[in-house]
């Protein structure tokens, strides 16, 4: 493994890039009465384009630099809009905003909102702020979405601790997942990568709805999830975190950055977390999570090389080992010695990227940049009696150009072309008497091109369409047509409509393999087709004032149309289920309505409604999607005393019914009802803010609820009547928490 990863960052670092670019930072503040209080969600961005951020909790921002001189708008409601020219990059921008003077009183909470969507971006973005990650027990990505309405993430099954996300009413398999735009957790990586990912890395999240945008490939049919990790450039000099759960777990973080010279900064990050208490609340013999110990490392560095060129790489490492099943399993035991149904599954990852972006210094509007990563995923694996072993091998490069048409910034292009490589080897051992198929060996090489032209009328209109071409080794050439358009005809109100195709490969064990751990006959395919869908959506978005304070609602509709899905058909037999491409119609309807505001300084209130019709045809019939809600509610209160010192959030989910498979075929005391009821969790969190320290403590699954006889057949785990995979509700019950942050900021330059 060690030289492997040596390997990857010599290879990287002679061959291939990735783009960063010079930024402008700063913080932007109120001074009318003399105190600099940070103005966190503040707008800021350049002139005459849609290139904007919003400040964070602390009012800080961070911008790329484009070269030239330019002009830089800051605006937040309730002040005087200013402007500041810019010659050149800039570490520390110190920008102060006046109320405007016909408010009688303007107050500014000393934290932001801990998501909001983006205003300037045409494509519907979801931004998940470090603020927000810190409302909750967010150890991991998989644990990032509890306060949001966006994403719903559930278990995949009973006994293998896979989690799960769903965007737009469909499975996470559609959503591009992606870490500071690169592809990432992927394959094999996806079914436990969500886990992969350390909360206290973690700067930022934003979740694209819909097409997006086809400069990252053509495989976001529901949309793209972005994870932002913590910058060499910003890192805290030092961040440790500690947490201890009442259900075992144990973690640590600890982050570091710092400068190694004036053009050269550092982060290392470090996680530990363990898992190791054995849970059966429901005394089935089943563990309620697995037992888990997991290791992640990664350090990046970023050089400034000048104005005008930058570059970052590093390297990440992965070492788990998970264990599920029944409670008296002894992974460190031959399965063939003990009468135990048991899941172990090891797991060892390494990957590499590396950046290199250039701005013409004749032209700020200007770029070429090049992008590459690279990862390593091995996982051997045991569920019962089959054996499952598969690696990974997988390569993305990135070349793009963005410039304009003309003088200004109203005719702009990016073009670019890429290059995937994924190689997957699989192989089942054990017994395999109830596999009907072979995992074959599969190995992708798709070569792309694309091109992407934007229409920008400053702060009104912003017109971009997209089409990429690719060759597939396997399935020939297809293209991939994009559009996204956004109007605000005034600072109160933005729409947003999109449309485009996607496309993705299936892998039915790499992404399904916990289905292993079932009893269930399984069939695979003999041709697997290439899956791809329409998606079209309209958004809605108004920001009304009322006195100091602003209430936003937010309107929106998704409709997902498959012309092929790799279905997983459990209708067709209790005791079978049937991979198979799709012979009918599939597609996913959603609506959602959603409010926030300020109640009063410090209590912030997000309520948020959803709608699922998602249908698809298995066992011959047009039938709603199993194991799914068909609406979803959450409420979030969030309040925060002055400075702050205390901060006590409260979120409340709401999960509708749904459809359960038939399991009329099993014996009367082994059957379930073919639908579960609507349910609701709640979940708490009180924080105490120091210094340097925050320490906080809460409850998850406050009224806990949990999903009644899970596994079906328990008591003989190794009979044709076992069943993990009916999971439609939480599996653990209340669960207390608490925690600790340390950080030592960096000195401002």
């Amino acid at each position: 493994m060690k030289i492997r990863i040596i390997s990857l960052v010599l290879f990287l670092s002679t061959f291939y890039t990735l783009s960063a670019q010079t930024v402008v930072k700063g913080r932007v503040f109120d001074t009318d009465q003399n105190s600099k209080n940070p103005i966190p969600g503040a707008n800021v961005y350049w002139a005459e384009t849609t290139i904007g951020v919003s400040t964070d909790a602390d009012g800080h921002f961070s911008l790329p630099w484009n070269g030239e001189k330019k002009k830089l708008v800051i605006s937040f409601v309730g002040y005087k809009s200013d402007t500041l020219l810019l010659n050149s990059p800039a570490d520390n921008v110190q920008i102060a905003l006046k109320q405007e003077l016909e408010l009688d009183e303007v107050v500014v909470s000393s934290r932001g909102a801990g998501s909001h969507m983006s205003r300037v971006n045409p494509v519907t973005t979801v931004v998940i702020t470090s603020a927000e990650l810190c409302k909750a027990a967010c150890c991991s990505l998989a644990e990032s979405f509890e306060t949001n309405a966006s994403v719903d993430v559930s278990y995949s099954d009973a006994a293998t601790g896979a989690r799960r996300i769903q965007l737009l009413g469909l499975s996470g398999l559609y959503v591009q997942m992606l870490t500071e735009n690169m592809p990432d957790s992927r394959g094999l990586a996806s079914v436990y990568g969500l886990d992969y990912v350390p909360g206290p890395w973690m700067e930022s999240i934003q979740v694209s709805k819909g097409a997006a945008s086809i400069t990252n490939g053509y495989e976001s049919l529901t949309g793209q999830i972005n994870v932002q990790y913590k910058k060499p450039e910003n890192a805290e000099t030092l961040f440790v975190n500690g947490f201890a759960s009442s259900s075992g777990r144990v973690e640590s973080n600890v982050n570091t950055g710092f400068n190694v010279s004036s053009k050269w900064s550092s982060a290392i990050l470090a996680h530990a977390s363990a898992d190791a208490q054995k849970n059966d609340h429901n005394h089935d013999g089943f563990l309620d999570e697995p037992l888990t110990t997991r290791y992640i490392f990664m350090n990046r560095w970023a050089g400034h090389l000048n104005p005008y060129l930058t570059t970052q790489f590093g390297v990440k490492v992965l070492d788990e080992e998970r264990t599920g099943g029944q409670a008296a399993f002894n992974r460190n035991r031959p399965y063939t010695e003990q009468d135990a149904y048991g899941i172990a599954i090891d797991t060892q990852n390494a990957s590499a990227f590396f950046k290199l972006g250039y701005v013409f210094p004749n032209d700020s509007n200007s770029s070429v940049a090049m992008v590459a990563n690279y990862s390593y995923h091995d996982q051997a694996s045991l569920y019962g009696v089959k054996e499952y072993d598969a690696t990974q091998n997988y390569f993305a490069g990135n070349l793009i150009l963005a410039s304009h048409f003309g003088l200004g910034d109203a005719h702009k292009y990016t073009a670019g072309i890429n290059y995937m490589y994924d190689d997957l080897a699989e192989k089942l051992d054990g017994d395999l008497s109830k596999v009907f198929g072979e995992a074959a060996p599969r190995t992708e090489s798709v070569i792309g091109a694309y091109f992407q032209y934007s229409f920008i009328v400053p702060e009104k209109l912003t017109f971009m369409l997209g089409i990429r071409g690719d060759h597939h080794n396997m399935f020939g050439n297809f293209f991939t047509p994009r559009m996204h358009v956004r109007y605000s005809p005034s600072e109160h109100f933005v729409f947003r409509g999109s449309a485009g195709k996607g496309y993705r490969t299936p892998n039915v064990l790499a992404e399904n393999n916990s289905i292993l751990g079932s009893s269930r006959l399984i069939y695979l395919p003999d041709e697997i087709k290439m899956e791809e869908a329409w998606n079209y959506g309209l958004n809605f978005s108004y920001y009304l004032h009322a006195g100091e304070r602003e209430i936003t609602f937010n309107l929106e509709y998704y409709r997902t149309e498959f012309e092929n899905q790799l279905i997983m058909d459990m209708d067709q037999d209790v005791r079978q289920v049937h991979f198979y491409n799709l012979d009918g119609r599939s597609y996913s309807n959603v609506f959602q309505a959603e409010v926030s505001t300020e109640i009063f300084r410090g209590f912030d209130v997000v309520a948020a409604w959803r709608l699922n019709d998602v249908k698809q045809t298995t066992d011959g019939k047009l039938q709603e999607k199993a194991l799914q809600s068909r609406y979803r509610g959450m409420l979030n209160l969030s309040y925060a005393t002055p400075l702050p010192r205390w901060q006590v959030d409260f979120t409340a989910q709401f999960a509708g019914p749904g459809r359960i498979p038939t399991t009329q075929g099993n014996m009367a005391h082994l059957q379930r009802p073919d639908s579960f009821n609507s349910y609701q969790l709640y979940q708490g969190q009180l924080t105490r803010y120091f210094k340097r320290w925050s320490i906080y403590a809460g409850v998850e699954n406050i009224g806990n609820f949990t999903q009644e006889h899970p596994i079906i057949d328990a008591e003989s785990p190794f009979s044709d009547n076992f069943d993990s995979s009916l999971i439609w509700g939480p599996l653990m019950g209340r669960k207390f928490y608490f925690g600790f942050r340390f950080a030592i900021d960096r000195p401002t330059a």
